[in-house]
């Protein structure tokens, strides 16, 4: 269900972009994060690290297409937005000795601090090639072509990619044996 509220905006840019064009699609997609913002904070107290900055970004990269009228701006706000979390990953790995991918999911799951490591990189490699690519589709195909891909391309490329990396640590789970336990 998260995965769905996180996309909420981005679903609320698309539907608009179709019916609207880009211009009221970035004012729905502010708007959309604003409000998804605000809604975490009332009912969490709290706002995670990764919504505040991509409500920033939005924000300054949406407002400045729409002032200026020109949808470059926000074309580039997922490759900066993505390159933003790839620093981020690796940042505070090598600067901080901290892991964030260990500290989202070592909750639900053990794993060898090489194996947290090797997680966090492919994260991290994955967020910047992701801002390339989008850049490739934003300025060789057709604003169109590009908002079907920040939907279906984006989430198609991540879903594989989180099949990929669930078998990457499967061997790492522990076993059910054959009375349901895990051993």
């Amino acid at each position: 269900m998260k995965f769905l509220f996180d996309l909420f905006p981005v679903i609320l840019f698309f539907i608009a972009f179709k019916f609207f064009g880009i211009f009221t699609a970035t004012a729905v997609a502010i708007i959309a994060t604003i409000a998804q913002i605000v809604y975490v904070k009332i009912k969490h107290g709290v706002v995670e690290k990764m919504l505040l900055l991509s409500g920033i970004i939005i924000t300054v990269f949406g407002g400045a297409t729409l002032l200026l009228k020109d949808p470059t701006f926000i074309q580039w706000k997922p490759s900066i937005l993505y390159w933003l979390f790839a620093a981020g990953l690796l940042g505070s790995q090598l600067f901080f000795k901290k892991n964030p991918m260990r500290s989202l999911m070592e909750k639900q799951i053990k794993l060898p601090d090489n194996v947290w490591s090797a997680l966090n990189v492919a994260w991290a490699l994955l967020f910047t090639a992701l801002g390339f690519i989008n850049l490739y589709v934003a300025f060789n195909y057709s604003q169109d072509t590009w908002v079907n891909f920040k939907l279906f391309g984006i989430t198609g490329i991540m879903f594989g990619f989180i099949i990929l990396q669930t078998i990457m640590i499967s061997k790492y789970l522990p076993k059910e044996d054959d009375k349901g336990d895990a051993k």
